[in-house]
């Protein structure tokens, strides 16, 4: 049996789907207040659901009981519900996690966490890099996903880039480049690297095929759609601003990860790509797809 946390969203979804199709035993932590749709999906794919929260110590052993292997995916950030933060979450209730999967005697534990070239001081991070400590002094062999920023996530038009009106928010000079990764392919990950000998206590930091700077990104997609961009840039004296001043640990965690996307984020990956079996996702990828829907 494996148990997933996190799998009412998109990247835990998709990790329960792809193992239900390979015959896998899987079991999802669902809360009281997830959406019958969102647990409908999962039912629909053949996964078991139990009721839990990261953030009550008390409803874990009962998830964790005859799971052979845990994969966590679980976040704050998308999300947020009644008492939900990066640090009661995201942290401490991802330590609960850790700390009841070790005492069920779960054998594998597998954490998505994110790319080890974001270490500004913020409490997402913070929180983060504390997971993966538990993990790794827990005894259970262990996999700690690092994977850069989601092409889902930062080229869509949720944080500005509006590919549909050909629109684009670009934080700092958009010149140094980025192993933008598909959420899709960190699903793979975790579950390619689930049984494989190569990923036995690792720590694997995750992108694309190739890192390109967020101008180039813009290029792209203005090869593919036809149509130039009009591109808003954010300084990076702004970012620094708005993560020096901001008091609540989301806007300061969101002003840290634009400040890392302006630094920029490339990982060689053709080797890991290789070790695992991943076909990735280029952005040429990802961009035909976005913009045929939005032009559909």
């Amino acid at each position: 049996m494996i148990l997933v946390a996190g799998a009412t969203g998109f990247l835990g979804g998709e990790v329960c789907r792809r193992l239900a199709e390979r015959g896998k035993a899987v079991r999802a932590l669902v809360r009281s207040t997830s959406t019958p749709e969102a647990v409908g999906r999962l039912h629909a794919f053949g996964v078991q659901t139990i009721e839990g929260d990261l953030k009550d110590p008390s409803s874990l052993p009962a998830a964790c009981a005859g799971v052979r292997a845990v994969i966590s995916t679980a976040t704050s950030t998308h999300s947020r519900q009644d008492g939900d933060s990066i640090e009661s979450t995201d942290g401490a209730g991802q330590r609960n996690l850790v700390r009841a999967a070790r005492d069920a005697g779960v054998e594998r534990f597998t954490y998505v966490s994110y790319s080890g070239g974001i270490d500004t001081d913020d409490p997402l991070t913070r929180a983060k890099r504390s997971v993966e400590r538990e993990i790794q002094g827990s005894g259970m062999t262990y996999t700690v996903l690092r994977p850069s920023f989601f092409m889902e996530v930062w080229l869509s038009p949720a944080l500005g880039f509006d590919y549909p009106n050909a629109k684009a928010t670009i934080f700092g000079d958009g010149t140094r480049p980025v192993s933008w990764i598909s959420l899709a392919d960190v699903a793979s990950f975790a579950v390619e690297t689930l049984d494989h000998p190569a990923a036995r206590n690792a720590v694997l930091e995750l992108g694309g095929p190739e890192a390109l700077s967020p101008l180039q990104v813009v290029a792209l997609f203005e090869e593919i759609g036809g149509r130039s961009f009009e591109r808003h840039h954010v300084p990076e004296d702004q970012l620094r601003t708005a993560f020096d001043t901001a008091t609540d640990s989301l806007p300061k965690t969101f002003a840290a990860l634009q400040l890392n996307y302006a630094g920029g984020d490339a990982i060689p990956m053709e080797e890991t790509h290789r070790t695992y079996g991943i076909q990735p996702t280029s952005v040429r990828d990802y961009a035909s797809r976005v913009l045929s829907t939005a032009q559909a």
